[in-house]
């Protein structure tokens, strides 16, 4: 019997959509919009100016602090202003406005030897790459690479699960990408010290499953786990219970139970930062929904516009409604076509009325459905009450910090009420409290 966590979901996983689609180079922009922010942490500080000419590959911003990451440019042009715009997540940072030259001239790193390189120079090379988290954190990955001396690191595990609806960017990126794959949780095997690599991934995917054990046959420390296919099989807790049997308490990290994750995107990047000294410039995205003519897995420079992307799969059809950066359970709703997509961005979903429809919301039934299907054993109405009613100290005591916001909840509340978005609203007004405790 597999290892699983409590609760989790089974919506409609409609990954036929794209499922069979090879992954496709969008064409070059000749316009980007280049966010300083696509990292957890500070935003990057901008080290060029208006007029100056870019390359692709070249730095334009430098990391502001330990947690930041640097941004390249993904175009060879000329940078035209920097401009406060809406990234996908809804919120407002500066972007650099690259228009795009004639010249495809790179400016990438030295590629290193992988056999000989050191971990020191991985981290240093991960980190001036500037790779960040591709499971939606966008934590810079340099630093997961670098946990306290004082906590031992027993596994590296790659999130393989891929457990939101539609999206089948790493199902595609296990299949094209599988010597690749290996290659960077080698290279980050080796730069964290750890022997054991384990790669968890859900049993929907049997010809993934298939191509990595037939891999994996030579390799003597790095093992497949196949998992429960279960919603939100994919969330590093989550994934680690599956894995390991091991529980993260509330409030601490993976490497307080000696393990850290890494999503199958970004092992393959830190591959191409060392191997082939290629900075992060592009994102690996599904493109998909009922409502989007022509579904894809595309290659896509970070900066791209949404409307590029949606005119290159044959546009919308006459019955979309809503489109989602993400996947369906934690994505958010887009309003303005002309925000880019950034280093972390996994999918693109078009969908009609009757896809994102939802209960017509009513009072809380009481009914407990949403504590049953709840992995960190929260009480989601209970935290959307207190927030309602700006009872936010409460809120704090009842874990409100604690929640990952995967959706569960709210999909599975037979009264339609937003529970995700009162708890996003929450735990925002409860950490400027925590931050107020603790000056």
């Amino acid at each position: 019997m597999r290892i699983t966590f409590k609760g989790g979901v089974h919506p409609t996983e409609m990954k036929e959509l794209s499922l069979e689609k090879a992954f496709e180079f969008l064409p070059i922009p000749n316009q980007i919009y280049l966010p300083l922010s696509q990292h957890a942490g500070k935003p990057a500080r901008l080290i060029k100016k208006k007029g100056d000419t870019v390359k692709k590959g070249e730095m334009i911003a430098e990391p502001d602090g330990f947690i930041s990451a640097p941004v390249h440019s993904p175009i060879t042009g000329i940078i035209n202003r920097v401009s406060s715009i809406t990234t996908l997540n809804r919120t407002r940072t500066n972007a650099v406005i690259i228009n795009r030259n004639d010249n495809d001239e790179e400016d990438f790193m030295v590629p290193l030897n992988t056999e000989s390189v050191t971990r020191q120079e991985i981290i240093e090379r991960v980190k001036l790459a500037g790779i960040v988290g591709q499971g939606g954190a966008a934590f810079p990955t340099y630093v997961k690479l670098s946990p306290p001396s004082d906590k031992k690191i027993d596994y590296v595990i790659i999130n393989a699960c891929e457990c939101e609806p539609y999206l089948t960017r790493d199902f595609r990126l296990l299949l094209e990408k599988t010597v690749e794959l290996i290659a960077g949780l080698k290279l980050i095997l080796k730069a964290t010290g750890v022997s054991t690599g384990i790669i968890g991934i859900e049993d929907n995917k049997p010809e993934a499953i298939k191509k990595l054990s037939s891999h994996l046959k030579e390799e003597k420390n790095i093992f497949l786990k196949v998992l429960k296919t279960k919603y939100p099989q994919g969330a590093e807790k989550m994934l680690i219970k599956a894995v390991t049997g091991r529980e993260v308490p509330p409030g601490k990290l993976p490497f307080d139970v000696g393990c850290i994750i890494q999503n199958v995107g970004t092992a393959i990047l830190v591959y191409y930062s060392v191997a082939k000294g290629e900075p992060q410039i592009n994102a690996f995205l599904t493109v998909s929904g009922l409502g989007i003519n022509n579904p894809k897995n595309l290659v896509v420079p970070i900066g791209t516009p949404l409307k590029n992307i949606i005119d290159y799969c044959g546009g919308l059809k006459e019955t979309a409604r809503k489109i989602i950066a993400g996947g369906p359970m934690m994505g958010y709703a887009q309003f303005d076509l002309n925000s880019p997509v950034s280093k972390a961005t996994s999918g693109i979903l078009v969908l009609t009325e009757k896809e994102a429809s939802r209960t017509k919301e009513s009072n809380c039934l009481n009914c407990g459905k949403c504590l049953s299907v709840c992995p960190l054993n929260l009480a989601p109405t209970r935290l959307y009450k207190l927030t309602r009613f700006s009872k936010f100290e409460e809120a704090i005591d009842m874990g409100i910090q604690s929640c990952m916001e995967c959706g569960t909840c709210a999909y599975n509340c037979p009264a339609g009420i937003p529970l995700v978005q009162w708890i996003r609203f929450g735990k925002l007004k409860s950490l400027a409290l925590l931050k107020q405790r603790t000056n």
